[in-house]
């Protein structure tokens, strides 16, 4: 693979360490030449780095057709942009070029320019057009990936690279105490030493540090700070120092060049940040094991797994972050724990190595997307219940594109979405409102496949309108040329008479296959007499999903109060016909449960605004020790609920699907033909009608979901991975 970058050639800090680190590492297996605009400090350092580099200052025009006499004649398959200057050429070459361009974006595009007007209207303004004119673009957070989304950038077509750090010293460190001496720094050993690299600005909030260190300092006294840095804010800064701090605690030593030997210097990296993106200063930081303290900005949950790795405040707040000092200075086996989780965690996806790797897979991605930019027909539309801030339906969301992307992971795919903007940040996937009609009919033009999917859609419990809303998308989908596909989903009950003829006429007529989650919806199909499509059994499509990184979901239980020492069991109830005069008997199997398996129930809100009152008033009369829990947004959040629990009795399906997935036991109060009919596939999971339970039958139903085993996760998983098969071989009917 030949890349050709481009660059203005005066980047500094973070955008300049980025780009060199990256060309470099990319000239170990790949061919990256570097072309800078201007002669300078950014094009020696490169040379000195090995870096084939060249510099083009002409003029605008005649640097345009060297640049692409250049691409052409030496083959090159990338132009890879950084910077205003290079987007602009970018641009241009891409029009005349038969080569994708890509730039990464360092910051946001509007703000670069900030208290420049003349340049903000000049230089920003031709910046932000050319990037309008790219197809092809790379954060270098997840914040910054959103931002631009945000601002209507093909989701598809933005990527995110975070900034590596190279773990292998540029030079021997100084020991310690000697670089301590030569800062003029008063300690002895019990000293712990705080510190902060950064540009003295407002944007970096020094002031909030130095509050809370004055803070902190008066209760621990043999604690020092370090500020490395200079900025328009220095004598603020200074000042405020001196007066609201000890003479001899606060040392401002300006810009240091040996980095490594002053985060190996540090005990607790420091970082106050009112926006980031993503800032090296952590990542040095934690390459030298610092624990570390940070402002909970940009892309820094990304990195800091608060409790686990480090510590994070709310932006502002003097007193957690006074607090936080104390806490650390006090505890050397917390500091050195946090530090060195923060280095594995550092090492193993925020390494220059990791860099450049990620770096080369979005190349590989970019040229994939390339190949197939002459297909007519070539995305899928999924509909269903989504953007409706459920992790419940948005797990499914995420099971079902990662299916269709696991062979092909430059699938376009487009989500009808209550909130598509959401949709589109949270999954990379275009999206449009449920009622934009004309947004629908443009995304069809591109459609081969037309997914309906994600929980029982054919169904008028819900209401008749419901039904009709989705059979009607059906309809549309296949007449405007799609292949139709209902996927992994249920069916019915649909118990309306008129309601049950329309949906078999539609069925028969306009879909192409049918993937069923469990056996009772293949017989209602039957029932409503569908006869022409292929049906097949397969399973819910939520089973696929994959468990939660392990940081993550320590930090997010940890965040919850789930303590490491107590098992905990789920249940999930929800407001039903008949669940009243249950809940005495439900009330009464909870309670054993926890006095003799020692086990915390936990009281599950599915949906908040519906469950959540009758787990309230249920919870204030059961006599053991309760918590009561409102379903997480996000779906990996609701995966580590559940999976931290030892059994899950529920009325609800979704946490009886992504308990056993996960192979956490399970059992049922079934309310509606889906619970019963999801438990009756899964084979050995005991599920009781709401209407039969008495103290008997709950008694059994408890102390079955304790005793039976987890249901065979891996025969789950490959029914559930029938539905994507299913799928792909009717995108592949397409294509002919």
């Amino acid at each position: 693979m030949k890349v050709i970058h481009l660059t203005s050639g005066g980047d500094v800090g973070g955008a300049k360490t980025h780009v060199l680190s990256v060309v470099r590492g990319l000239n170990q297996t790949e061919r990256a030449e570097l072309v800078c605009f201007t002669e300078g400090a950014f094009a020696q350092e490169a040379r000195a780095l090995g870096i084939p580099t060249t510099v083009m200052n002409g003029g605008v025009l005649s640097t345009l057709k060297r640049l692409a006499r250049r691409i052409r004649d030496e083959g090159y398959d990338l132009v890879h942009c950084h910077g205003a200057r290079a987007n602009m050429y970018g641009a241009l070459l891409g029009r005349r070029l038969a080569v994708p361009v890509v730039t990464t974006v360092h910051s946001d595009p509007r703000l670069d320019y900030m208290g420049r007007p003349l340049r903000n209207l000049v230089n920003g303004s031709i910046n932000r057009l050319a990037l309008r004119r790219m197809s092809y673009l790379i954060g270098v957070s997840d914040v910054m990936s959103e931002l631009l989304i945000g601002r209507g950038f093909d989701p598809q077509g933005v990527y995110t690279l975070y900034n590596g750090v190279e773990f292998t010293p540029q030079r021997p460190t100084v020991p310690r105490a000697e670089f301590l001496r030569r800062l003029g720094v008063a300690f002895d050993e019990k000293t712990v030493i705080f510190g902060i690299a950064a540009r003295i600005s407002p944007v970096k909030d020094l002031s909030t540090l130095i509050r809370a260190f004055s803070g902190a300092v008066r209760r621990v006294p043999n604690i020092r700070l370090i500020i490395a840095g200079d900025g328009e804010q220095a004598d603020e800064i200074r000042a405020l120092a001196a007066s609201t701090c000890p003479k001899g605690s606060v040392y401002f030593v300006g810009w240091l060049e040996d980095t490594d030997s002053f985060y190996e210097a540090l005990d607790v990296n420091l970082l106050t940040s009112l926006s980031e993106t993503f800032p090296y200063a952590l990542t040095e930081g934690a390459k030298h094991r610092c624990a570390t303290i940070a402002s909970r900005v940009g892309g820094v949950p990304h990195l800091i797994d608060d409790e686990i790795n480090g510590l994070i405040f709310p932006a502002q707040n003097a007193g957690q972050l006074a607090d936080d000092m104390v806490r650390l200075a006090g505890d050397r086996a917390l500091r050195e724990r946090l530090g060195n989780r923060l280095y594995e965690k550092t090492r193993q996806k925020f390494s220059v190595e990791a860099t450049v790797e990620r770096q080369k897979e979005i190349y590989r991605s970019i040229l994939r997307r390339q190949d197939r930019l002459g297909r007519k027909r070539d995305s899928v539309m999924i509909c269903g219940a989504y953007g409706r801030k459920n992790a419940g339906d948005e797990g499914i969301l995420e099971a079902v594109t990662h299916a269709l992307r696991k062979d092909d992971p430059e699938l376009p795919i487009c989500v009808i979405s209550r909130r598509p903007m959401e949709t589109k940040m949270q999954f990379r996937v275009d999206a449009c409102h449920n009622f934009d009609v004309f947004a629908w009919l443009r995304m069809m033009r591109k459609t081969a496949l037309y997914l309906s999917g994600g929980g029982s859609l054919i169904q008028d419990v819900t209401s008749s309108r419901s039904l009709l809303y989705y059979m009607y998308h059906l309809r549309a989908a296949k007449r405007r040329g799609a292949a139709v596909m209902l996927y992994g989903c249920g069916v019915g009950p649909v118990r309306q008479e008129k309601n049950r003829r329309l949906a078999g006429k539609l069925l028969n007529r306009y879909v192409d296959c049918i993937a069923l989650r469990d056996s009772g919806s293949v017989e209602e199909l039957k029932r409503l007499g569908v006869t022409r499509p292929p049906v097949y059994l397969t399973a819910d499509p939520a089973l696929l999903l994959p468990p939660p990184e392990p940081d993550f979901e320590a930090a997010w239980l940890l965040s919850k109060g789930f303590s490491a020492e107590k098992d905990y069991f789920m249940v999930a109830l929800r407001p039903w016909e008949g669940i009243e005069e249950k809940l005495p008997i439900i009330k009464t199997q909870i309670e054993r449960i926890a006095s003799e398996r020692g086990c915390e129930p936990v009281l599950f809100a599915l949906e908040p605004g519906r469950d959540r009152p009758l787990l309230d008033r249920f919870a204030a009369t059961l006599s053991c020790p309760v918590r009561v829990v409102s379903a997480p947004e996000r779906w990996d959040a609701l995966i580590s609920l559940i999976r931290r629990m030892q059994a899950v009795v529920s009325m609800r399906l979704h946490p009886l699907v992504f308990a056993a997935g996960q192979g956490i036991p399970v059992a049922g109060i079934s309310y509606d033909p889906k619970v019963r009919g999801f438990l009756a596939d899964l084979g050995g999971a005991d599920c009781c009608e709401i209407g039969e339970l008495d103290e008997t039958r709950a008694a059994e139903l408890f102390d079955s979901v304790f005793t039976a085993q987890s249901a065979d996760v891996a025969a789950l998983r490959a029914r559930a991975e029938r539905n994507a098969e299913l799928a792909r071989q009717l995108l592949e009917k397409m294509k002919k």
